[in-house]
Order: C-alpha cells, then structure tokens, then sequence
C-alpha cells in the first residue's frame, strides 16, 4: 500500500504559477514511474506529465515549455511546477505512483483554479 498526499493547489491568476508536491509513504512505494493528471469538471481523467525512474519525463502538448515534473528520491515526492497558467488549466489534479511490485496508487486530488 502506499499513501500519497498531494498539496499546493489553490487559486492564482492567468500567467502566474504554483507548484503541486505529491509526498509517498507505506510499505510499497518502490518508485518506477509516475505522473500528474487533471480532471475538470464534466471531463475525463487525463495524463498531464509523467516521469520514470531514469528520469524520462513526456507532457501533453498543451502544457510543453510550461509545466515541469520531477522526483525527489530522497524524499519520495513527485512535483510539478506550472508557469504561465492559462483557465483550460483549471481542473482537479491528481499524482500517481507506480511500484516496483506492479502497484498503481492515487493521491485524493487537489484543486487548480486558474481565473482573474
């Protein structure tokens, strides 16, 4: 089981930044890949950033040259920094872990909420 607590949501204005943190614990949080996704409202689910172990990292176009995803090893967290935020960013964000023993876990989400 691993646990994830996501944080740094909230409400910013378009083109400002916030930076989303996603700190694992339990038993089996082996990290070999993981990603952030967002979900708004009447919406499904969908792949925002992902990172593997190595360190590899894929985007979804729309947020290239704007968002940022990395992995503290030492602290088991996942981050994900976003600049220049747009409204379509608003959404409901959601970190996933992925673990050596095939597991595959979810934060609670929090909310992103982008508007003047």
């Amino acid at each position: 089981q691993v646990d994830l607590v996501e944080s740094g949501g909230g409400l910013v204005q378009p083109g400002g930044s916030l930076r989303l943190s996603c700190a694992a614990s339990g038993a089996d949080f082996v990290f070999t890949s993981g990603g952030w996704y967002r979900q708004a409202p009447g919406m499904q689910r969908a792949s925002v950033a992902d990172i593997l172990r190595n360190g590899i990292t894929t985007y979804q176009d729309s947020v290239k040259g704007r968002f940022t995803i990395s992995r503290d090893g030492a602290r088991n967290t996942l981050y994900l920094e976003m600049n220049d935020l747009r409204p379509d960013d608003t959404a409901v964000y959601y970190c996933n872990w992925r673990t050596l023993s095939g597991g595959s876990y979810w934060g609670l989400g929090t909310q992103v909420t982008v508007d003047s």
